[in-house]
């Protein structure tokens, strides 16, 4: 069994009753929905035409928003409908990034995620969804697609169709008839200056500016929902904090198992830092979700197909590391312990370290390639660059600590050729990453943003000339010279690498999906 509908847009008349059963059904918050209708119009007048579309969730067959949700609150059936349980989840927008269609929302009174659920208390009483009831031209179908002798299999077998987004390979249940192309790629169709009856959103009409409409059809959308950014300012700056976290001691680990000493920062500091970072990115992602106090569900409710399950796991397996490290060092420090016990414990927490270090730095890899909304984050090379991030940052942070309070220097010159490197291999990778090609249009198109739209003032000047002016200030520390130029590099490091997920973060959530 797999229900799905089937939406016939050569009878469509855009009258928009779909929406208002939806809204009416199940008490839809003012200016959110479910189900709506997007207007495109092509031409120059009096030589125009209108088309119509009927947006809304596709119930994939391979439902990526199922697949992240943390605390299993959106759910497959055995009938293929897409449902949600309201009560178990913790508004992380998780699902927001995974849906390539831009259906699922934070219900402004719930503060959770909803969407279509194919008015599923409906189906389970044998009636069709609302919105196929009321609809005039009887222009939406709903039933079981696996049922050859239902209206809807048989609507579909005949006639041409059409999906959205069929290269994100979900497999939707949403079919469309007779739809425009420019309806169905949200790409084709930027916005205009207005709606028909309003003006579009101000993330929408500030991303058209980034997109070319079709020269020969100049379309445009004339009529379609708001586009917020789920994530924000909190997110980009819990990936700076959870790669200085993780990072500290990636370095220290790895200069320990080279043979240095635990001295300087790299005995104290460092895992103060690592805890320090670390409980704040904890704090910040927690600060992010819509419904705080429920955050205890992503352990108490878990998916383990999540990624936000499995790094909260690699987050808590470094923060236990990181603060064994840091009680062995206060110890020590408070004569409770020897330094040769203190030598013993972290001879071993080095092993510990860099594996869970690693874990927590790059876990957000797996995490945004389970975001299939966002074509940006797909790439191949985000998960090594997570990791050169962390050491990057975490070496900036422990060179500045220690070239402005006259470390020893050993560990200051090994500081500097860390960062220096790390800067230099963070830089390639940005190259490489965007300066290629894409696998989708989408992908291009938030790529775009970043180097030649709206994000390359913050790219050029603070991801790449703030990142080469850091490795060239801290490149004379690597001798022992200039330190108090070097410890101004560290910092301007961790600033390259704020601009660059400000930059990276935004403008792979900019790229519209409907």
């Amino acid at each position: 069994m797999r229900y799905g509908f089937a939406i016939d847009q050569r009878t469509c008349i855009g009258c928009h009753a779909c929406t208002v059963a939806c809204k009416t059904e199940h008490e839809v918050p003012l200016g959110q929905f479910r189900t709506w209708v997007k207007y495109i119009d092509k031409g120059e007048w009096p030589d125009t035409s209108r088309a119509f579309g009927v947006m809304r969730c596709n119930h994939c067959t391979d439902a990526p928003c199922v697949a992240i949700c943390p605390t299993k609150a959106l759910f497959k059936r055995d009938d293929g409908i897409v449902d949600f349980d309201s009560e178990r989840c913790i508004g992380c927008k998780s699902c927001m990034q995974a849906c390539p269609y831009d259906a699922i929302y934070i219900d402004e009174d719930t503060h959770t995620a909803a969407k279509c659920n194919f008015c599923a208390h409906r189906v389970d009483d044998g009636l069709q969804p609302a919105c196929v009831v009321v609809c005039p031209t009887r222009s939406i179908w709903a039933g079981d697609l696996d049922d050859p002798s239902s209206g809807i299999a048989q609507l579909v077998a005949t006639n041409p169709t059409a999906v959205r987004s069929p290269e994100q390979d979900t497999g939707p249940n949403v079919f469309y008839l007779g739809a425009d192309r420019a309806v169905l790629d949200p790409l084709l169709a930027p916005v205009s200056d207005s709606y028909l009856w309003a003006r579009p959103d101000a993330q929408r009409r500030a991303v058209a500016q980034d997109l070319a409409p079709d020269p020969t059809t100049g379309a445009r959308t004339t009529l379609n929902t708001a586009h917020p950014r789920p994530w924000g300012w909190r997110v980009t700056t819990y990936l700076w904090t959870k790669g200085v976290g993780a990072g500290v001691l990636m370095v220290t680990a790895g200069a320990l198992l080279a043979g240095r000493p635990p001295e300087g920062v790299l005995r104290f500091a460092a895992p103060a830092i690592g805890v320090a970072a670390t409980a704040a990115t904890g704090g910040l992602l927690v600060w992010d979700l819509k419904r705080p106090e429920r955050f205890w569900y992503i352990f108490a409710k878990a998916n383990p197909r999540s990624w936000l399950f499995l790094g909260s796991v690699c987050l808590a397996g470094y923060s236990a590391v990181a603060g064994t490290w840091l009680a062995a060092a206060v110890a020590e420090s408070a004569g409770l312990l020897s330094p040769a016990a203190f030598g013993t414990a972290v001879s071993m927490l080095r092993w510990l370290a860099l594996p869970t270090a690693a874990g927590a730095a790059g876990y957000t890899a797996f995490l945004f390639g389970q975001a299939e909304g966002r074509d940006l984050w797909q790439s191949k090379l985000l998960l090594p660059h997570l990791l050169v991030q962390a050491v990057q940052g975490g070496s900036g942070i422990l060179l500045a600590l220690s070239a402005a309070r006259g470390g020893e220097e050993r560990t200051t010159r090994m500081l500097a050729r860390a960062f220096v490197a790390s800067s230099a291999a963070n830089l390639a990778t940005i190259a490489v990453e965007h300066g290629g090609g894409h696998h989708t249009e989408q992908g291009s198109a938030a790529a775009r943003m970043i180097v030649k739209g709206r994000y390359r003032k913050l790219f050029w000047a603070g991801a790449v000339g703030l990142g080469a002016v850091a490795a060239a200030l801290a490149t004379p520390a690597a001798k022992g010279r200039g330190l108090r130029r070097a410890a101004l590099g560290g910092l301007l490091g961790q600033a390259a690498l704020l601009a660059y997920e400000s930059a990276y973060v935004r403008a792979g959530q900019d790229v519209p999906l409907s």
